[in-house]
């Protein structure tokens, strides 16, 4: 059966279904970037809340102005907003449920006033960012707002005619202070340190460049609380959409898989009111910094230095790399060794069990998580992930070798052919560059570090570009397996 409003009632599903009246709901959200990771993670909790009898003026209006938005629009309208999501354990169970916290999505090139209309509303109090790392436009090696990109450019000179995430959510502030309505929340909920600060920046930037006035009363009013977010969830194959079908007898074009780890750390700052997420078991708190830091340097960096080498040995599953013990002993290494002595005290967290548990939780079969999933958009990753790390351990003099090695192996994968020779497709949106930078490693093997708008001059300092050489020549002379094992006896860090 089509999932539906209508359908609901007639469903006879092992899967658990909305227990409140989706008609009863009011939208108090618009969410920028749904994606399977939204759909797991925030929406998600807020159903939980509805479910309770909670939260019921706090729906989801879901937003698009990518291309590729298109069809979670068409998805969607033909669901009403409906979705499965397969929540996988360890053992093998899993716990089939029909999310209905989602009421509509607007796609804003449709209907650019409906969209500017929607969010200037006064009963969005929230609007929320799942929109990558590339989505907020940061110049990745000034940290600055890049006023260069065409399309913000575009949308400064045409504000009644945004095309932008930045140029639609100003516009709808413009109007709500236009109109004497309490601005909006932004929260963002994307994989950067400090993930509010820097929305607040380049919003505030876009916001100045417009009007500098207004773009002072962005950053006075309008709160931008941080945030961590953490739920595996890969991409939805076809086998996805044939298991719900047999599991739960739902014809659903877009379920969503997850593993059954979830967690949402978020800074109590909002101006007009926020659902009680804290009776859906997110930790509300006073500084999220620790908690991000422990999840970018942990989980989001070891997800790098897993893909690549992983990749390049013959793995395409998530779980066949990471239950072999050279890979979990690499990365439980650069953890403790690496990434742990960058992180802020982290009172009550036992990060010896955390780290351990990530190495379980990429272990899950059930969950199904791709390689090629954690490869994709390294431009974007690997620079907010793990460059941060490095830097530190070289102000403090710390241990360098095996974040060397990481970026090392993605220089390698960046060749584009593995080591069998087959063709390796590098999605990134600087494919283009980084592909050219590897293609010139056989004449200079600093190539790929010369790009200064992803490494800045980590080039120029010895300490990290010795290991990194060493680490690039076992790739291409003995391959990535005999390179780990290298690694791991410590003749490669030494």
């Amino acid at each position: 059966m089509k999932l539906s409003n209508n359908a609901l009632a007639n469903l006879q599903a092992d899967a658990e279904l909305p227990r409140y009246d989706r008609s009863q709901l009011r939208a108090g959200i618009v969410h920028f970037g749904v994606g399977g990771f939204h759909r797991a993670h925030q929406a998600m909790y807020l159903d939980q809340l509805m479910n309770e009898g909670k939260a019921l003026d706090w729906g989801i209006i879901g937003m698009g102005v990518m291309p590729s938005d298109a069809r979670m629009r068409d998805v969607l309208a033909e669901s009403d907003g409906l979705y499965t999501l397969m929540v996988k354990n360890p053992d093998g169970s899993v716990e089939g449920r029909v999310i209905g916290s989602i009421l509509d999505f607007i796609y804003a090139p449709d209907d650019l006033q409906r969209a500017i209309g929607q969010l200037a509303d006064p009963q969005i109090r929230i609007v929320s960012l799942t929109v990558t790392e590339g989505g907020y436009n940061v110049n990745p090696v000034t940290g600055e707002f890049d006023q260069q990109n065409q399309a913000i450019l575009d949308d400064l000179a045409n504000p009644e005619e945004p095309r932008t995430t930045f140029g639609l959510i100003c516009a709808a502030l413009k109007l709500r202070r236009e109109r004497g309505i309490a601005p909006f929340t932004v929260m963002t909920c994307d994989n950067i340190q400090g993930n509010g600060e820097v929305a607040r920046k380049m919003f505030g930037a876009f916001a100045s460049a417009s009007d500098p006035e207004f773009g002072a009363w962005v950053q006075r009013h309008v709160p931008f609380p941080n945030s961590m977010v953490d739920r595996i969830t890969p991409v939805t194959t076809e086998a996805d959409r044939a298991e719900v079908s047999e599991r739960y007898g739902i014809d659903d074009a877009w379920p969503v898989v997850c593993e059954d780890f979830a967690q949402w750390v978020l800074e109590d700052k909002f101006t007009s009111g926020r659902p009680p997420f804290e009776e859906a078991g997110v930790q509300l708190v006073d500084d999220v910094v620790p908690y991000e830091l422990m999840k970018l340097r942990l989980l989001n960096a070891t997800h790098q230095g897993l893909c690549y080498f992983g990749h390049l040995a013959g793995y395409r599953a998530v779980h066949d790399a990471a239950r072999n013990p050279l890979f979990a002993q690499f990365l439980l290494r650069y953890m403790k060794t690496e990434a742990e002595p960058t992180l802020r005290p982290l009172p009550g967290v036992d990060l010896d069990a955390y780290q351990n548990k990530l190495i379980a939780r990429y272990s899950n079969e059930h969950v199904a998580d791709t390689i090629a999933r954690l490869c994709a958009d390294s431009s974007d990753r690997i620079p907010k992930w793990l460059v941060p790390v490095i830097r530190e351990n070289l102000a403090t003099g710390g241990e360098v070798a095996l974040s060397a090695a990481i970026v090392a192996s993605w220089a390698r994968y960046a060749e584009g052919v593995d080591e069998n020779g087959e063709p390796i497709e590098v999605v990134d949106r600087l494919a283009d560059q980084v592909r050219a930078a590897a293609a010139r490693q056989g004449q200079d093997p600093l190539a790929f570090l010369r790009q200064r708008d992803l490494f800045g001059d980590l080039v120029e300092d010895e300490r990290f570009t010795a290991p990194y050489l060493r680490a690039l020549e076992s790739l291409h002379v003995h391959g990535a397996m005999q390179t780990l094992e290298t690694i791991m006896s410590a003749e490669l860090s030494a």
